[in-house]
């Protein structure tokens, strides 16, 4: 009797923690979604920098979905990433605001996607590495594009 008390015990539990974790990681969904509404409606000139905002949100999402197992939704998100991140290369203009902090944001985002890349397995690797591959290429270009000014 005991016994099938604790298993019931621990089921509970267990069932309460996997659920405020799958609730915790859909609920930061919603301002990622609100996120890109946001980039995609704004001015020419700053969507360079609401973009690169969303990719570091992005690359901090997919790096909780690697470390929680889920390496099918972490490469799902690591494939928005990247479009996003496209966005970023075809709307850096002239007079683009907040350049510099895109910037930053881009070369922080590569860290981070380098330490994810570091404690991924091996299937997982090759999207990471085409994501960093692409943010590195990104952000080679927002250092030209801030030199210039």
């Amino acid at each position: 009797m005991r016994l099938k008390l604790t298993a019931t015990v621990l089921s509970g539990l267990s069932l309460i923690c996997l659920g405020s974790l799958s609730w915790g990681l859909s609920d930061s969904s919603a301002p990622l979604a609100a996120l890109q509404d946001k980039a995609d409606q704004a001015q020419p000139r700053d969507r360079c920098f609401l973009y690169a905002e969303l990719v570091n949100r992005m690359a901090d999402l997919a790096g909780q979905q690697f470390n929680s197992g889920d390496s099918v939704e972490g490469t799902k998100t690591l494939e928005q990433l990247r479009r996003y991140a496209d966005k970023i290369q075809t709307g850096v203009a002239d007079d683009s605001k907040r350049l510099k902090n895109a910037e930053t944001l881009i070369r922080r985002t590569s860290f981070r996607v380098k330490d994810i890349l570091h404690e991924a397995s091996y299937e997982d690797q090759p999207a990471l590495e085409a994501t960093l591959k692409r943010l590195n290429e990104i952000q080679k270009q927002l250092m030209m594009q801030v030199f210039r000014k």
